[in-house]
């Protein structure tokens, strides 16, 4: 990886994040490398990246590369993830870390994971009013107090059954640690291509989930005759309010996220320390 143009996308959030940001410019200035700061707040908050851009660093957490894969996952840009902790399921690279990989990347040592990202939009009386792009997960769940929806599920328009549940969670293999793990979804491989629809408590306890090829297409249909609004959540970042009639749909991105991965650790390493995976009595 060549790298002449990096944008640093800092969580303004976190107190120390603009500080790791400096550092890790003035690493890049020392080294010839053309280096922009951009401190944010705000996860809509539309930053202008080049198409000359090499490389975008996120210093913050997994919600910050969240947000960074949103604006880089048409261009083709790799995302290095600094994390302000310890590391993260996506963040694998701690905040003393960071200098080693740059330095794998400048011999040409470095490592890139492909994600697979989610498309999701909405239809509503065949006109499409919401699209977005996704990391993690789509969900759709009631809008105010937790209350039962209703929808119909298909998939390939083919129907496979209407949940009665707190919602349905529709993730990648990437968000597959996240809200559909807590769901009780399985975990699989970041780098797979699949597709994994959890239930979230399901009325009937055969409503199970299930895992999909990456090619499949799903669609949620919000049924009439709600208790409750419904709206519709991706990454935990961005919220579309839905309607009796609407139909969700959910497929995979034409592109995949590019991420730079630890020199330190590995997947299975990061999924061991994070679930506590020590076999002792008290795991």
């Amino acid at each position: 990886m060549e790298l002449k143009n990096v944008v640093i996308i800092a969580n303004g959030g976190k107190s120390e994040a603009p500080l790791i940001a400096e550092e890790i410019k003035c690493y890049l200035n020392i080294h010839g490398i053309s280096t922009q700061v951009f401190i944010t707040k705000d996860c809509e908050e539309e930053i202008p990246l080049s198409i000359k851009t090499d490389l975008v660093v996120s210093v913050g957490g997994d919600g910050t590369v969240l947000y960074c894969a949103r604006l880089v996952h048409n261009l083709g840009i790799p995302i290095f993830a600094v994390n302000l902790g310890t590391f993260g399921y996506i963040t694998e690279i701690g905040c003393h870390e960071w200098q080693s990989v740059f330095e794998d990347i400048f011999i040409d040592r470095e490592r890139l994971s492909r994600r697979l990202m989610l498309r999701v939009s909405v239809m509503r009386n065949g006109i499409k009013v919401y699209q977005a792009t996704g990391l993690n997960e789509v969900v759709v769940s009631s809008a105010g107090i937790s209350k039962v929806v209703k929808l119909d599920l298909l998939i390939n328009n083919t129907f496979a059954g209407k949940f009665r549940s707190d919602g349905l969670i529709i993730a990648t293999p990437t968000g597959s640690t996240g809200y559909s793990l807590a769901a009780g979804g399985p975990i699989v491989d970041s780098e797979m291509a699949a597709l994994i629809i959890t239930p979230i408590c399901p009325f009937t306890l055969s409503n199970r989930p299930l895992v999909l090829g990456s090619n499949e297409m799903i669609t949620m249909h919000v049924t009439d005759g709600q208790r409750t609004e419904l709206m519709l959540t991706v990454d935990g970042q961005q919220t579309f309010d839905l309607k009796e009639g609407d139909d969700v749909i959910v497929e995979k991105s034409r592109s995949r996220i590019l991420l730079v991965a630890s020199n330190k650790r590995n997947y299975t390493e990061v999924i061991r320390a994070k679930l506590n995976w020590t076999g002792e009595l008290h795991a």
